[in-house]
């Protein structure tokens, strides 16, 4: 089938070049935020239980030891917990928003290279099926012919590029959904266990409170009555 194509025209076309650029961008992000993920995994149902239960057992020094050894997003999210400051209820769900959107940001790190490409690839394919064929009707002008082996490199050229924009766009696609899929679950399933632990931290129980002290009470000064000190 491609053995009399001519593929050194082909590949040396400026949209068939910018094709396989995207192409070594969508390989390498994908190779690098798989590997991300795969640096990420946990067990975050095991993990948030033990944390959960160490936690009412009054081991917070512990808990927030799980938290910090951890490489899940949970960890990250539910060790802000264990911060000293202000206990109320607003101080709380302020820093789990905090944690929870820088988690974000670190998961989501170039998923947007690519749906970019996911988007340009089938542009770009597009594009070459309009380079392909103006390339076809300039040789046959330049020639005065429109006999099929006038026209044939043109018109390989824009469907050997339209099927290389898919060939592309549908990987990067897919591989975009996967990781979007991926990371929303990772950051519920932290946000949902962070939640969990927190139920289990009564005030008494935070590392603030635990350092306080009780004032103690100034003893009465002594009062003479009738010659006698009372």
């Amino acid at each position: 089938m491609f053995a009399d194509f001519n593929w050194a025209e082909t590949v040396s076309s400026p949209v068939f070049i910018a094709l396989i650029a995207c192409s070594v961008v969508t390989l390498a992000v994908a190779a690098e935020r798989a590997y991300y993920f795969w640096t990420r995994r946990g067990n975050v149902d095991v993990l948030g239980r033990k944390v959960a239960r160490l936690v009412r057992n009054g081991d917070l020094a512990g808990a927030e030891r799980e938290c910090r050894e951890s490489k899940h997003p949970f960890g990250s999210v539910a060790e802000r917990l264990f911060e000293k400051g202000k206990r109320d209820l607003e101080s709380i769900e302020e820093r789990l928003h905090i944690a929870l959107s820088q988690q974000k940001l670190l998961l989501e790190k170039n998923l947007g290279v690519l749906g970019t490409m996911a988007a340009v690839a089938p542009l770009l394919g597009l594009l070459g099926t309009v380079w392909g064929i103006m390339r076809a009707f300039h040789e046959m002008a330049r020639v005065g012919s429109a006999a099929p082996s006038v026209v044939a490199a043109g018109v390989s050229e824009a469907l050997v590029t339209t099927a290389a924009g898919l060939v592309v766009a549908v990987p990067a696609l897919m591989l975009h959904n996967h990781f979007a899929r991926r990371l929303n679950v990772m950051l519920t399933m932290s946000e949902n266990h962070a939640r969990l632990v927190r139920t289990e931290m009564p005030e008494s129980a935070t590392p603030e409170r635990a350092h306080e002290t009780v004032p103690k009470r100034p003893a009465p000064e002594a009062v003479e009555v009738g010659g006698g000190v009372l």
